[in-house]
């Protein structure tokens, strides 16, 4: 049985180093020939089926950088890829926690998020997501205005509905996520200009599920489409829907959870005077998608903004701000994910990286298309025995802790040998201990 295990450990092995990871390695050597500095991988092994877990190394003038990196082929038929966020949208949680709860075999954060409100003083920040949301083929949430985004400043031409997704045929993607949705009523149909964001469009309507979660929905209508430091709105109203009936009406945006069956519309400013035409009783239908641009819909989507198109660096990325980042990637036509995380540890001659930098070492770990993500303290990618029991935090969180985040990109992909969560050795794996529920953080090299 060790004779059987140790090779089709060694055929992984070989395929992952040799076969997934190829293309990464002849794309890394254009990218070096063209002026990028020249960037050290180590040795990958495999976590999985069709995982891989590596390290890598660049020295740039201000230090060095050191990153984590996820290769994930989802030509793989056991490999799928997926949203993972706290069971609400506007919630936040560890990556370690949302992937020990899914029980991945590897995560990084997703998307930017209302991380804080100190430009509103008294309104709460909601934790949800600044751009889309898609998972298990639920479409959970829609893009906040251009203006209301937290993150670095996008290169032209980007949008809050920019995402990185894959689809029902599994290939990878980036794609853009339109809303479009409406309300019906006697007075005809009203355009909806929200899905469970937490901002919404100066003169628009909202609308939030059960997905929403308990969080405040009062920051729905502050700021707005070009200035996030704007002041809130005084004209709103906020409607309940319940089993397309109106039974509540209201000024102000409330909190607390919506109920299965129900729907509640804020609306502000023309908006608003729109909901307040509305009746108790009076009979309300909802409707809503989200469309892309790409061949059929995303069965998994999260927000960010391009990086990488065509093998080429998104012209106007900013080449000044120098962060930790996240990053995920796309290779060999949307059959390969690279999922991408930089070390955040102080001191030890390490740096970060500029957006423009970032898009220069996507292309040299493989990508033909990537996305940046959230950064600074957010960046965090995690391995996990596929069961839950255990994980741990490969590389080190700037700020000396992981940050609870809205979302992440979670991978997961049944183990080839081990009785299961009992605790037989597994593939990546020193140890044949399983605790449960355990977080291990990397020791500092």
């Amino acid at each position: 049985m060790k004779q059987r295990f140790g090779r089709v450990r060694a055929v992984l092995t070989v395929l992952v180093a040799c076969g997934v990871l190829a293309g990464g390695i002849a794309d890394g050597a254009q990218a070096t020939a063209a002026g990028a500095p020249t960037l050290r991988r180590f040795d990958a092994v495999p976590v999985a089926p069709g995982v891989a877990y590596g390290e890598f190394r660049m020295t740039v003038p201000r230090g060095i950088v050191h990153g984590h990196l996820l290769t994930v082929d989802l030509a793989n038929p056991r490999v799928s890829v997926d949203l993972l966020y706290p069971g609400a949208v506007g919630a936040r949680a560890p990556v370690s926690q949302l992937a020990a709860e899914r029980g991945v075999v590897g995560a990084v954060n997703g998307d930017f998020f209302n991380i804080t409100e100190t430009q509103h003083p008294g309104v709460q920040a909601t934790g949800a997501s600044v751009g889309p949301a898609v998972a298990s083929g639920r479409q959970l949430k829609g893009a906040v205005p251009d203006g209301q985004r937290f993150g670095p400043v996008m290169p032209p031409g980007a949008s809050t509905e920019d995402v990185i997704g894959v689809g029902y045929n599994r290939r990878a993607r980036l794609d853009r996520l339109t809303l479009r949705g409406a309300v019906l009523a006697g007075e005809g149909a009203l355009p909806l200009r929200g899905l469970n964001q937490y901002a919404l469009p100066v003169d628009g309507v909202g609308a939030y599920t059960a997905q929403w979660g308990p969080a405040s929905r009062v920051r729905a209508i502050c700021g707005t489409d070009t200035d996030r430091a704007a002041p809130c709105s005084t004209d709103t109203a906020e409607v309940t829907v319940r089993h397309g009936r109106v039974t509540a009406l209201q000024d102000l945006p409330g909190a607390g959870g919506v109920a299965a069956g129900s729907v509640v519309l804020v609306g502000r400013e023309e908006g608003a005077r729109q909901l307040r035409k509305l009746h108790i009783g009076e009979p309300v239908g909802v409707g809503h998608r989200l469309f892309g641009r790409g061949p059929g819909p995303l069965r998994f989507a999260v927000g960010g903004f391009p990086i990488v198109r065509d093998a080429e660096p998104v012209a106007g990325l900013d080449t000044v701000a120098v962060a930790v980042r996240t990053s995920a990637g796309i290779g060999a036509g949307g059959r390969v994910l690279y999922l991408m995380a930089l070390d955040g540890a102080p001191g030890q001659g390490q740096t970060g990286l500029t957006v423009r930098e970032l898009a220069d070492v996507m292309l040299q770990l493989g990508a033909r298309e990537a996305m940046n993500l959230d950064g600074g303290g957010s960046s965090t990618l995690v391995t996990g025995d596929g069961y839950g029991h255990e994980v741990t935090v490969r590389n080190h969180p700037s700020g000396g802790a992981e940050r609870p985040v809205a979302n992440a990109i979670g991978v997961f992909s049944p183990r080839v040998s081990g009785p299961g969560p009992a605790g037989a050795e597994r593939p990546g794996q020193a140890s044949a201990t399983v605790r449960a529920p355990a977080v291990r953080i990397r020791p500092k090299a």
